[in-house]
């Protein structure tokens, strides 16, 4: 979903030839860069190794969020590091207004429902998660597994509970929107939600800024607000005993998009992961890695029976994304002045 620049010269024209010709070389480091690939997010860490043995193009790994990776693109824009970023929608959508972005329209664009892209290409849905709670089990110190938001208010939980900074990272936003949402609260009122998180400090919770998969792992994080994707993964590849849980008050399903950086120092190695992770063969290792694909991709029967049922699904709804991102910045503020 996006166009190269003219003002890159000779070099990025070879680079991008010999890319062409050659697509199985072997790659050399940093053929192009990807803000906000982490290796345990996701599954990045299987499409990042996909992408330099089909393409040649090695990606390095990248831990920041959502946050982090818009704000460096900011302070690069004058001389352009990334190449392309994977961002909450809330994140794409900034990016685009900030002018940061580069028009591109993947193959399989037109696939992607309206809603779920920029109309030009400036951002684009490649899967979507649902927001819940990820939970080892063997971690609960003999607690039961929460069904609700409101059973981790209970005192059996205190020190049990994570969630990432929602002033920072995109999960942690939506964590808040559905807990907003499941509270009484809706886009235009943040007031149940910024109460629960205050109730929530009487149960000393972890407020980590980055990616926590290994720390719900390895029992440090008993309950995690995270997405389904990540609590499956646990379940059925990790030692452990682990859930995934759609809390009985309901929950949100959000976007994650991708998109070309204006300026991308290696635009045609951009365009080129960009059109991988749209194509079937991307989108089938996004489903396997438990996510839902943007494009009607059939979820092998495998994946689709690891799933909760339907029913429990049915608790998860989507919001006025655009909606959603202009009132980030109003409730991050007033979080930090009634949570922090």
């Amino acid at each position: 979903m996006r166009r190269t620049l003219t003002g890159l010269v000779a070099a990025s024209a070879l680079a991008a030839l010999s890319l062409a010709l050659v697509p199985a070389r072997p790659a050399v480091a940093a053929d192009a860069i990807c803000y906000n690939c982490p290796p345990e997010w996701a599954d990045w860490g299987a499409m990042l190794k996909a992408i330099k043995a089909d393409l040649g193009i090695d990606v390095p790994q990248d831990n920041k969020n959502s946050g982090q990776s818009l704000a460096q693109i900011l302070a690069e824009k004058a001389s352009p590091v990334a190449d392309v970023a994977y961002l909450g929608v809330t994140f794409g959508i900034k990016a685009k207004d900030a002018g940061v972005t580069q028009p591109y329209e993947p193959k399989g664009f037109s696939e992607i429902p309206d809603g779920l892209k920029d109309k030009d290409g400036n951002w684009f849905t490649i899967h979507s998660g649902t927001l819940g709670l990820f939970v080892n089990k063997d971690a609960l110190g003999g607690a039961p597994v929460p069904a609700c938001w409101a059973d981790l208010l209970k005192p059996e939980y205190k020190g049990l509970v994570g969630y990432l900074d929602p002033t920072s990272a995109f999960v942690g936003y939506v964590g808040a929107v559905a807990v907003n949402g499941a509270t009484g609260g809706s886009l235009d009122d943040f007031k149940p939600g910024i109460e629960y998180f205050r109730k929530l400090q009487a149960n000393g919770p972890i407020v980590p800024k980055q990616t926590s998969y290994a720390r719900v792992v390895s029992g440090e994080i008993p309950i995690l607000f995270d997405y389904d994707f990540n609590a499956y993964r646990a379940k059925y590849s990790e030692k452990g005993n682990f859930a995934f849980v759609i809390p009985c008050e309901g929950t949100v399903v959000v976007p994650y998009v991708m998109t070309m950086v204006k300026g991308a120092p290696h635009p045609e190695a951009a365009k080129k992961i960009l059109d991988y992770v749209l194509s079937d063969k991307g989108q089938a290792m996004w489903a396997k890695a438990y996510l839902r694909p943007a494009r009607n991709v059939e979820l092998p029967k495998e994946v689709a029976d690891r799933f909760l049922p339907a029913a429990d699904y049915a608790r998860a709804k989507p919001v006025d994304y655009a909606k959603m991102e202009a009132a980030q910045k109003g409730f991050s503020e007033a979080y930090l002045n009634a949570v922090k």
